[in-house]
This record gives C-alpha cells, structure tokens and sequence, in this order.
C-alpha cells in the first residue's frame, strides 16, 4: 500500500512538474500595464474607469492564469508621449511588464508601440484613435481595438451629409489625432458630395473656444465638425450652444463624442446629437448586463474605451490560458486567430494590420423627454458593419501588409 501510495504521489508531482514546465510565463507572473490619463482631459473617457474595467477582468480571470498571478500596474501618463514611453521603458526593463493597455491620446500610442517593438511587448490600444495606428504607423505588436478616425469618420460624416450637412468648417485638436480625424472625415464628405469651407487648429486641451466659435460661424459652413474629444468636445459644443448656433441655423456634429460627455453636457444641451460609437451599454442583454456590474463598481455607466478595455484585457488573457505561454509573438498570432465574441463585440476580428474590426453604431442623443432615466442618453439609428466602418483591408497603408 505504501508503494501505490508513493508510486501515486510520484505520478501527481511528474504531471504538475509537466504541466509547470509546459506552462511558460516571464517572471512566473502575467504582468499588465493600463497607461492612461488618470485626472486631465481624457480622465472621463479613460481614466479610472478603464483601470477599473481592467480589474473587472482580470477578477474574472480568479487573478490567476494557471498557477501564474496576474499583476496589474497604472500610471499616469498626462497625455504626454514622453512620459509614456519612459514608463514603459522602466515597466519593460525593471517590472517585466508583458502588455501596455488602453494608451489614450494618439501621441501615447505611437510612442509607446514604437516600445513595444523594441522591448518585445504587447501594446492593446483601447483609448486612442487615429487611423494611422493600423496604416504607415502599424507595428506587429499593437492591436488598436475599439474604434478609430476612419469608422468615427464614415458613420456621423455620412450620416450628417445625407441630411443635408453640405459644407463644413472644422475645430481641430492640434495634434495628430485632431488631425488624422479631421482629414479621415473630409475624405468622407467630400466623397458624399459635401465640401470643407476651412479649419480652425485650438490647443490641446483648450478651455476657451469663444473665437474658434466665432470663426466657425463666420465661415457660413452649415456643419460645424468637432475634430476633438473628451473636455475639448463638451468645451466645444458648450462654447456653441452659448452662442446660440443652433439656434442660427447651424449644426454641430461630434466627431469623437463618448456617453461621459453626454452625461457631462446634459440632455437639454445635447439632444439630437448624431455620433458614432463602438459601444453602447443598454445595447442588448449581455451589455447590459456587464455594464451594470460596471455602474456598481464605479458609479458610472462604461464609455466605449473602459468596455473595450475590459474585452481586450480578457481576449489577451484567454490567448494566455490557451497556450500556457506570455510569448509575445504566439500570444499575438492567438489573438489574431481568435474571434471575439462577448459582450463588447460580436464577431469581431484581428486583422493583418492589428486593427480589431468590429460593428459601429450611428446614435443619436435623445431629447430629455425621451429618456427614462440617467444613462439613457441614445437611441441607435443604424449598424455600421464592421468592413464598411474600417475599410477593406487591401486599402490599408500598413507597411506589414504584401501589396
């Protein structure tokens, strides 16, 4: 009997020294990094919210991926490039950090995919925008996952043409997101028929936009296009309302407009606001469901990038379970190979050039009579599918790609 029993225990301790060995993580640990704008312009966008999520996901996860512990760190970024790709550096080198998340601000992003070729990591951008992540400036390591300038551009730019929004005046975040959204969505009026009248560049962040309003409506453009977001946009569209735009004759149309805005301006100041999103939390069962465990945790309803958030994180770690390994290169050919389908998106894929392409939703912001409570801001008017939002593949600029 004792020779069964030590015979069984041998046998027990081979299979976990097996299944040790087959299982392969830097630092016996699955480290990630959320980078984002904890207090400034984007805090409401990103912030504390997406930390928040990326908690959800990985308590979800039991805090473990087999018998490897899942550490999450934070930092601040201020919306600075430099910042972020020093912190990413020292995570790299210092912490062992296997994966840069969310990355709000364009700038941020570029700065840190640009580390994360060069230290082998991952980069899971949630927060940022620009459509050059996944064209001239894509890397093999990044997956740009929620939305970018392109779908923003195709959904509320065509939309607003179609309804007679014909010419165009645009206040522009001067730097490159700013700029990449402003010249993604004339292509697309301009391809509808419409046509741009001028520019006006603010600061980011800017506080005044009296005189960009000004600008806006001595042009005489009956569409006044927001090429900002966050405090930028709802400074933007307080700015116009003040000045009774509307009113006038005018419309302003949301370029990059997230739920935390909404919330931020109030129905009487926003309704009948077209915008596009990648996200909508009463959208149905499931993302109700996930949302209102976010709302319990954080008081608020989830914008697009803090929901993305959470399903980028969870479809990195299930590419980790899979493989028992935190290898960059196979954990990215996983994530690519790997549909997502939860309650964030359906169907939804990883192309060759890490765009994670999905549906986009065209919304409108509903009247104050109309809603039935806080959070019910939108009513969804249509589904953009996921090619016509971000353009077939055989478009795309990306260096990777065999043309």
């Amino acid at each position: 009997m004792k020779v069964l029993k030590s015979l069984a225990l041998g046998a027990s301790a081979l299979a976990f020294s097996v299944g040790a060995a087959q299982a392969q993580f830097s630092g016996d640990a699955v480290k990630i990094g959320i980078l984002t704008d904890m207090s400034a312009t984007y805090s409401d966008v990103a912030g504390p919210g997406t930390v928040a999520a990326a908690e959800m996901a990985i308590a979800d996860f039991g805090g473990k991926v087999g018998n490897a512990k899942i550490e999450l760190k934070v930092a601040d970024h201020q919306n600075k490039a430099d910042i972020a790709a020093n912190k990413a550096r020292e995570w790299a080198d210092v912490d062992g950090v296997d994966v840069f998340a969310e990355l709000v601000t364009t700038s941020v992003a570029l700065a840190v995919n640009e580390v994360a070729v060069q230290k082998n990591k991952i980069s899971l951008i949630t927060g940022s925008a620009s459509s050059d992540i996944t064209g001239k400036a894509c890397t093999p390591n990044s997956v740009h996952y929620v939305y970018n300038t392109r779908a923003m551009a195709v959904g509320t730019g065509t939309a607003v043409v179609k309804e007679g929004g014909a010419t165009w005046f645009f206040l522009t975040a001067n730097y490159a997101f700013g700029e990449n959204l402003e010249r993604d969505v004339t292509k697309i009026v301009q391809a509808a028929g419409g046509k741009v009248l001028g520019s006006a560049k603010h600061p980011f962040p800017a506080s005044d936009f009296s005189s960009f309003i000004l600008q806006a409506q001595a042009s005489g453009a009956k569409v006044i296009g927001l090429a900002n977001a966050g405090a930028d946009t709802t400074n933007a569209i307080k700015a116009a309302h003040e000045f009774g735009v509307v009113a006038a004759g005018q419309k302003v149309a949301g370029l990059l407009v997230f739920i935390s805005d909404i919330h931020s301006l109030g129905l009487n100041v926003a309704k009948g606001l077209q915008l596009t999103t990648g996200f909508y939390w009463d959208r149905d069962e499931d993302s109700r469901a996930w949302s209102k465990r976010f709302f319990a945790k954080t008081g608020k309803m989830p914008t697009m990038v803090q929901a993305g958030t959470y399903s980028a994180v969870t479809h990195y770690l299930n590419a980790v379970k899979a493989l028992g390994t935190d290898d960059t290169a196979k954990v990215m050919a996983k994530m690519k190979e790997t549909p997502v389908n939860d309650f964030f998106a359906k169907g939804g894929i990883i192309r060759a050039d890490g765009g994670m392409i999905h549906d986009m939703y065209l919304a409108e912001v509903k009247k104050p009579e109309e809603s039935k409570g806080p959070w019910d801001y939108y009513k969804i008017l249509r589904t953009i599918p996921a090619e016509e939002a971000y353009g077939s593949l055989s478009d795309s600029a990306c260096p990777l790609l065999k043309k």
